[in-house]
């Protein structure tokens, strides 16, 4: 096919990325990380479900990888989905489909940010018991339209041997301004669930998933940080190194499910797989005050 088996070294050729999702957050991010690693990008102008703009990306470019941080979330929350029912598949499903399909016909490899909420706790993989989800399991969670047409893409892109598949969860980073840090987005809402899960520290991780691609690792990878952190324990940490004077209210998924339209995933993904490869990944909690809170520290908390 033109792409090395899984976990091969890449070929000699310097690396040149073709990147997808410029005005998103993680593709913004990526930009940027490039720039700083001296690694040649471009960003695709193609639209993803149009075949013929990604082929002339692609014979443009000349990537050696190609990197999916394109897609629908919704604004302001995946709520905005579940109104807009074709324009979601239209990106997210016939979007992917197509980029990974193109990769595969030019033997490359395509780093793919998909979402790890798929999965709902459940008796096998009980809230608390420290059971997370495998790579293998099949998602159990499709409450809202966002995380169907998740589940549905990440099924049919197991048969893709070209395409790795990163589960990025509740996504977190530094810049507390962002308003899709997950951070951010739970320090103005009026209230808050508490409930633990696993969560992405992107300062962490996106350097990995370029490493990933050099190394041209594909099939499904759970891409949080190891073990779950909740609601409560990151607003007290953003209380202790933020903001003393801050508060907040809590209340329970029932009382959520009257101010939401679609209900949400939450659950624990094992992340052995990915700190086996990367052992040198931060656990959830000592990853956001590593790179999270430590950096943006305004108190005097030692």
């Amino acid at each position: 096919m033109g792409f090395p088996a899984n976990g091969a070294s890449a070929t000699d050729k310097p690396y040149k990325f073709l990147i997808y999702g410029r005005t998103g957050w993680i593709g913004g991010l990526l930009g940027k990380l490039c720039e700083s690693q001296g690694v040649v990008y471009e960003y695709g102008s193609g639209r993803l479900e149009n075949r013929a703009s990604l082929e002339a990306d692609i014979a443009a470019v000349k990537p050696t990888h190609v990197f999916n941080a394109a897609g629908v979330t919704g604004r302001p929350n995946v709520d905005w989905c579940e109104s807009h029912k074709v324009e979601t598949i239209r990106t997210n499903v016939v979007g992917t489909l197509t980029l990974a399909d193109v990769c595969r016909e030019k033997g490359l490899v395509l780093i793919n940010y998909a979402t790890g909420c798929i999965f709902e706790y459940d008796s096998g993989h009980p809230l608390g018991s420290g059971v997370g989800f495998k790579e293998e399991d099949s998602p159990n969670f499709i409450g809202s339209f966002y995380s169907k047409t998740k589940a549905m893409v990440e099924d049919l892109l197991k048969n893709y041997e070209n395409v790795c598949t990163l589960r990025v969860r509740m996504p977190i980073s530094s810049d507390l301004s962002n308003p899709r840090n997950f951070i951010t987005k739970i320090t103005r809402y009026e209230k808050v669930v508490d409930i633990p899960n696993s969560m992405t520290i992107l300062d962490e991780l996106l350097p990995i998933s370029i490493e990933m691609a050099k190394r041209n690792l594909t099939g499904i990878w759970n891409f949080t940080n190891p073990g779950v952190v909740s609601h409560n324990e990151i607003l007290e940490m953003y209380r202790d190194y933020i903001d003393p004077s801050f508060t907040w209210k809590n209340f329970n998924l029932e009382e959520q499910a009257k101010v939401i339209v679609a209900p949400r995933s939450n659950n624990e993904l094992d992340a052995t797989k990915l700190s086996q490869e990367f052992p040198e990944l931060l656990s959830i909690k000592e990853s956001l005050i590593k790179n999270v809170f430590k950096p943006n520290q305004k108190t005097t908390k030692a």
